[in-house]
């Protein structure tokens, strides 16, 4: 019985891992999610152009059913599932996903509302003009071909990409650790900008972004974003796009109108647009909009109906396109495999570039291969008129000789190849018209390849060569056809549209209610002081803030962050509320300080219970995310403790140990956020209150018995910031503070 011996060699695990996770990362990097610079293809795009090529399906051949493609690609090229290999086939012919489609689709390939093709058994394929552009010269030596997966044939390792495919119809990928979002562009821009570029390789991105002005989405839209942002994200290779419908006003009867909606943004499902304004709709959040309806055929047409003919239609789209995908941003990442296969992001001139030199390096393979061939048949025909000069000895020692091919080639020092040529000469070729026939051709071809020889040995009239290709591309593909023309218009930012909150919220007004214990909930109308409120067994009421539903509330906590709540967000009803640590991450060690209304005018004055405290815009205090913001930045073992608006022009501090200090509000700086300046020193104790009121006005408190006091003669107590103070009048209450 044999044995079997086999090695066994420990190894750690993390090595083992990590060694394997690397092969993994570098395989989905280059075999499967990045595009080539050169081509813009990924090795299944490339194998389904060039397998439909091998089954002859050029543009102005019949079809062939889908299922044959994806067939010889799955067992010749691609060793993968046949879904994801015709799911890239689909892509290539959906003209609402390609600029430029690479396949000519014949039966259902999806649409713009999300629905998938149909069986790859039903539809048919064949090649279009654009990927014969790509694979044009592939028979000439222009690429390298590497084995296929199981070494029975060969791939193309790139394709010579007569059309710049990768800046013209765009990419997205997502690999290991690294992600690739190219979007489309307008190929006779693209064309402009290559022109320039073979003149002034150096060219500026201001220049660039002058001949290519943004990406052409073949579903159109409107672009607006800047100029400057236009160009930054063409120089990194990195930023995004801002994307919006189109859409026009139609004038009805009575002053009424409607708006069509006629074009969306790239990649967005029309269906599932619908379905989202459809839902914001129902929820009450387009309080100016009164219905949707999608009246597409072919084209786009999605009718927005307002609720009153007095809203205005700039400021119910804006509402519309802050709320839904009617606008998106569409990102730049030119992260793709350059010509050694390395990945990197690019710049819009590297890619150009790139493109350029892959079509200088195409043009002189082709050149070469030609020359070979040339000088092969050049070889032949100089045989064949030895034997027009020496026909009769020719066919003497055909007859005669036991070796004819030897001795031909020993009597007139012939090549192999020639006297090969001259022995499978057939003999109506021997008839004199033949031979001038053939000396034309060797005159021919000879000045052809002096030519060719004076192509490769001059660089400059190389690069017009590729400058001429590029120019009848330009002809072939540009805005003057039905294909190149410009879809999606490059328009300017926005302005300012001001959208009132109460646009898409109900304006109405509530009563926000949180307890000792951090419940909070808004009560509808405007409860009084003395309003009979219920909470849970131990609990009380704690804050009481009248607003409306149109209001953002800030919750200012002991540890300085402010956190940001939106009124009609609050629960409502007649129970308890929801505890409010459920809605922002307030740390259990915290506790609230104060709530209230943010106007983007208002400004508060914040301070800590060491006397420390600044100046606050409410603008710069609105929190983003449930973390809330920090703002004040207390002294260790110290808290925040008072937030009141800063609306009037003096301060009145008054500490723990009784001593009331006066002095003016200038005297308080506006920060964005720190610990603040010394508002009152103390020996001893901490700031117990802080008051911000007029001159003219005074302060006022209540005594024992419930008796209101104000005093406007403050001469006594008006001091320096930061000044100690002295006691307060008589009467003034116990523990300090002001009412």
């Amino acid at each position: 019985m044999a044995t079997i011996s086999a090695e066994i060699h420990e190894t750690k695990l993390a090595d083992a891992l990590s060694e394997r996770y690397l092969a993994y990362a570098l395989s989905t990097i280059m075999a499967r999610s990045l595009p080539d610079v050169r081509d813009g293809l990924k090795p299944v795009h490339r194998r389904l152009l060039y397998a439909m090529r091998q089954l002859r399906l050029a543009p102005n051949e019949a079809f062939k059913k889908s299922a044959r493609v994806v067939g010889d690609v799955m067992g010749k090229y691609h060793p993968h599932g046949d879904t994801a290999i015709y799911d890239a086939m689909v892509r290539l012919a959906q003209e609402f996903a390609q600029r430029y489609p690479l396949v000519d689709g014949q039966g259902n390939f999806g649409n713009i509302d999300g629905d998938n093709a149909a069986a790859m058994r039903y539809t048919e394929a064949r090649l279009t003009e654009v990927a014969e552009r790509l694979l044009a010269g592939i028979d000439e030596d222009a690429v390298d071909f590497r084995d296929t997966y199981d070494g029975e044939d060969h791939e193309p390792m790139v394709l010579p990409a007569a059309f710049p495919n990768l800046l013209a119809n765009g990419a997205q990928g997502i690999a290991v650790g690294m992600a690739t979002s190219i979007p489309p562009h307008n190929v006779e821009e693209l064309c402009d900008a290559l022109l320039h570029l073979i003149k002034h390789p150096n060219a500026g991105f201001d220049t660039l972004v002058g001949l290519i002005p943004g990406p052409d989405f073949p579903t159109g839209g409107i672009l607006v974003d800047s100029r400057d942002a236009v160009i930054e994200a063409y120089r990194t290779g990195r930023g995004s796009f801002r994307l919006r419908a189109r859409w026009e006003v139609e004038k009805l009867k009575n002053g009424t109108y409607q708006i069509v909606v006629t074009e969306i943004p790239y990649q967005v499902q029309k269906s599932r647009l619908v379905e989202k304004l459809a839902e914001l709709l129902e929820a009450r959040k387009l309080a100016m909009l009164g219905d949707i309806q999608d009246e597409s055929a072919e084209d786009v047409r999605l009718v927005l109906e307002p609720k009153s003919r007095n809203v205005d239609p700039e400021v119910l789209m804006e509402s519309l396109f802050r709320q839904s995908d009617l606008e998106v941003r569409v990102s730049l990442n030119l992260n793709v495999l350059d010509a050694e296969q390395t990945p990197r992001v690019m710049s819009l001139r590297e890619a150009l570039l790139a493109f350029l030199a892959h079509r200088h390096e195409v043009l002189i393979r082709r050149s070469n291969f030609r020359l070979g061939k040339i000088e092969h048949r050049l070889e032949i025909l100089a045989g064949y008129l030895i034997a027009y000069l020496n026909i009769d000895e020719v066919i003497r020692i055909i007859r005669e000789e036991d070796e004819p091919k030897a001795e031909m080639i020993r009597r007139w020092e012939l090549t192999d190849v020639q006297a090969e040529a001259i022995l499978n000469m057939r003999l109506r070729a021997l008839r004199r018209l033949e031979e001038i026939e053939i000396r034309k051709e060797f005159e021919e071809l000879t000045a052809e390849k002096l030519d060719i020889q004076d192509l490769l040995g001059d660089e400059d009239r190389r690069w017009k060569v590729v400058g001429s290709e590029i120019s009848a591309l330009r002809k072939d593909f540009g805005k003057s056809t039905a294909l190149g023309a410009r879809r999606t218009e490059i328009g300017s930012p926005p302005s300012d549209v001001v959208v009132p909150l109460e646009a898409m919220v109900e304006r109405e007004p509530i009563t926000i209610v949180c307890s000792e214990k951090g419940w909070i909930r808004a009560m509808k109308g405007h409860l009084g002081d003395d309003a009979e409120l219920k909470f849970k067994d131990g609990d009380g009421p704690r804050f009481l803030l009248r607003a409306e539903t149109t209001d953002r509330i800030l919750i200012f906590a002991t540890d300085g962050r402010f956190y940001t709540l939106q009124a009609d967000k609050l629960p409502r009803g007649r129970g308890h509320g929801e505890p409010l640590r459920l809605m922002v991450d307030l740390a259990n060690d915290q506790d609230l300080v104060t709530l209230e209304i943010h106007r983007p005018d208002r400004r508060f004055l914040v301070a800590s219970d060491d006397g420390r405290g600044f100046v606050v815009n409410s603008s710069d205090v609105v929190a983003q995310t449930r973390s809330g913001r920090q703002v004040m930045n207390p002294a260790r073992g110290a808290k925040a403790t008072v937030c009141i608006p800063a609306e009037g022009d003096m301060v009145a501090v008054v500490g723990m140990n009784r001593k009331l200090l006066v002095f003016k509000l200038d005297e308080v700086p506006e920060l964005a956020r720190g610990k603040g300046v010394i508002l009152q020193r103390y020996k001893d104790g901490k700031l117990a209150a802080v008051k911000v009121f007029k001159a003219e006005d005074g302060i006022s408190w209540h005594m024992n018995g419930g008796r209101q006091r104000t005093e406007t003669d403050l001469s006594t107590w008006i001091g320096k910031r930061a000044s100690a103070g002295k006691l307060p009048p008589t009467g003034f209450p116990r523990p300090p503070r002001f009412t």
